[in-house]
């Protein structure tokens, strides 16, 4: 059985907390969660600001604003025409279920929060995940293509799993913590970067030692 805390360890160990999810309230951070789909976080980051300056991180604002004038604003993430019509689907089931209050959604148990959130149209399992833990601070691992790549080139995943194969290999051995959960996927993110890419970086890796890929092209 892989020893999961202690790749953990290794990762914090060299790159150090990375302090996620960066965001004033958990509204902004499932907005960000669903702006974030098929871009990078700077791009998001442009379009938060948008929303911000023209006070519109409220469910009140953002069913107000008309759908062209959202697009306008989210624009700098890309695909702003199906993100715009995604996060006004999002904050009318709020209204309509909820209040206008996410932690409501969020505050159900577990399973519950997260059927309902993968119901939502435009919501997969990964944003459904990252507004979960990021914005509810419950315990529900994200997954990312960072994370299939690594766990296949350390061997402790075939390559061929589903999302919900992997979530279940983590959450099946880590400790059910909140604050582990968030530092461990911001870690396998800035490895995938740094260097288990596509083309992956082996000489500066902190994993090198226990990794069957770099064992089997030395």
């Amino acid at each position: 059985m892989p020893d999961l805390m202690q790749i953990y360890r290794q990762l914090l160990e060299h790159y150090g907390h990375r302090h996620w999810w960066p965001a004033e309230t958990p509204f902004e951070v499932a907005i960000g969660a669903i702006l974030t789909q098929n871009t990078n976080w700077a791009n998001v980051e442009k379009a938060i600001i948008n929303l911000r300056r023209a006070e519109a991180l409220e469910v009140e604002s953002i069913l107000t604003l008309d759908k062209e004038s959202l697009e306008q604003l989210i624009r700098p993430s890309g695909f702003f025409r199906q993100k715009a019509e995604r996060l006004q689907l999002f904050c009318q089931h709020l209204r309509q279920f909820h209040q206008d209050r996410l932690e409501l959604l969020l505050q159900q148990p577990l399973t519950i929060a997260r059927r309902e959130l993968l119901a939502l149209k435009g919501i997969g399992p990964e944003t459904a995940d990252s507004i979960l833990l990021y914005a509810g601070q419950r315990p529900s691992f994200v997954v990312d293509a960072y994370t299939g790549r690594l766990f296949k080139r350390l061997g402790h995943l075939e390559g061929a799993e589903k999302y919900a194969q992997i979530r279940d290999f983590f959450m099946a051995r880590l400790p059910q913590e909140v604050p582990l959960y968030n530092e461990y996927h911001a870690l396998i993110v800035i490895h995938g970067k740094e260097c288990c890419r596509k083309r992956p970086i082996c000489n500066n890796c902190p994993l090198q030692s226990r990794c069957r890929y770099r064992q089997q092209n030395p």
